[in-house]
C-alpha cells in the first residue's frame, strides 16, 4: 500500500526544517500545485524509478547526489520530480538534504514555467526514515534547533498528534488516509511506484489551468485558513481582484464561449 501525502503534511521539509521524527515513514510521493491546476490524462505504465534511472542504478555517497532534480519535458513540461536520494540512510533527513532541498526549492520558486513540484524517493521500498539519527547524535545541542519545524495547530490536530507521538505508532497508508494525514491511498504495483504514479496524475491535472488563478486560490486559502470568516472572505476577494484584469481570464472565457480547453499563460 502507497500512499499520496498532502501538501501540509511535508511543508516542513520543503520550507527546509526536517521534522523531529525517528519512526520510518513510509508514505509515498507528494504533488504540490505549484502555479498552476485541468484535464486528467492516464498516466503511462512506466516506473518512477524508470523515469530516473541513473538515479537508480548508480548509486553514490558523494553528497551531492543526495536530491534527484529532474524537470520533465514534452507534454509534461512545467513538472518537475525532486528525487530523495540516501539508500545508505533510507533516505534519513540530514543537513546537507535539507539545504540541498532548500536550494531547490528556491530555484523553482523563481521558475515561472514550474506548475507543480513531485516530492519522491528514487530508493525503491523507502520513502524517508525520518530525521538522520545518526547524524543528529553527532550535533551539538545549538545546531539541532535550527532544524526543527513549530507548527501551529488546532486543538482536533493537537489530540491526534499527541497520541500518534506518545505512543510512537508508525501509521499505513490506510490508515494515514484515514486520520486524514494523507490525500490518497492507493495498491501498490509490480513496479513500486503506484504512490508516484498518482502524484503524476494529479500534476497534470493541475498543469493545465490558469496559474495566476492558482496562485491566489493557493494565496487565499493559506491567509484565510487561520483568521475569521469574515476575514477570509476579504482575503478571498482580494486575491481575485488580481485575476480580473490579467489575459488569463479573458481566455478562460472566451475558451468557455468557444468550448475548447483554455491555454493560460500566467499572464
Amino acid at each position: 500500500m502507497a500512499a499520496l501525502v498532502g501538501r501540509r503534511s511535508l511543508l516542513q521539509v520543503f520550507r527546509g526544517h526536517a521534522a523531529d521524527r525517528d519512526g520510518v515513514c513510509r508514505l509515498g510521493p507528494v504533488c504540490f500545485g505549484a502555479r498552476a491546476c485541468g484535464q486528467s490524462r492516464k498516466a503511462p505504465g512506466m516506473s518512477a524509478f524508470a523515469l530516473n534511472r541513473a538515479a537508480v542504478r548508480h548509486y553514490s555517497s558523494d553528497p551531492k547526489d543526495d536530491l534527484r532534480v529532474r524537470y520533465l519535458d514534452g507534454e509534461d513540461a512545467g513538472i518537475v520530480v525532486v528525487g530523495l536520494n540516501r539508500p545508505n540512510a533510507k533516505n534519513a533527513i540530514s543537513k546537507n538534504l535539507v539545504k540541498m532541498m532548500y536550494d531547490t526549492v528556491e530555484d523553482i520558486k523563481k521558475n515561472n514555467k514550474v506548475r507543480s513540484v513531485i516530492l519522491c524517493s528514487v530508493v525503491p521500498g523507502i520513502f524517508c526514515a525520518g530525521a538522520d539519527l545518526k547524524e543528529r547524535a553527532k550535533m551539538h545541542q545549538s545546531e539541532v534547533g535550527p532544524l526543527r519545524y513549530t507548527a501551529s495547530s488546532q486543538s482536533n490536530w493537537s489530540f491526534l498528534a499527541k497520541e500518534l507521538i506518545f505512543a510512537a505508532k508508525v501509521v499505513d497508508g490506510v490508515e494515514a488516509c484515514r486520520l486524514g494525514l494523507v490525500n490518497h491511498s492507493v495498491e501498490q504495483n509490480k513496479s513500486g511506484d503506484a504512490a508516484y504514479v498518482r502524484a503524476l496524475e494529479l500534476a497534470r491535472e493541475i498543469n493545465p489551468q490558469g496559474p495566476i488563478a492558482v496562485r491566489m486560490a493557493k494565496l487565499a486559502i493559506n491567509q484565510g485558513i487561520e483568521v475569521d470568516l469574515s476575514t477570509g472572505l476579504a482575503i478571498e476577494e482580494a486575491c481575485y481582484s488580481q485575476v480580473i484584469p490579467t489575459k488569463d481570464r479573458l481566455e478562460g472565457l472566451a475558451a468557455f464561449r468557444e468550448k475548447r480547453r483554455p491555454h493560460y499563460k500566467g499572464e
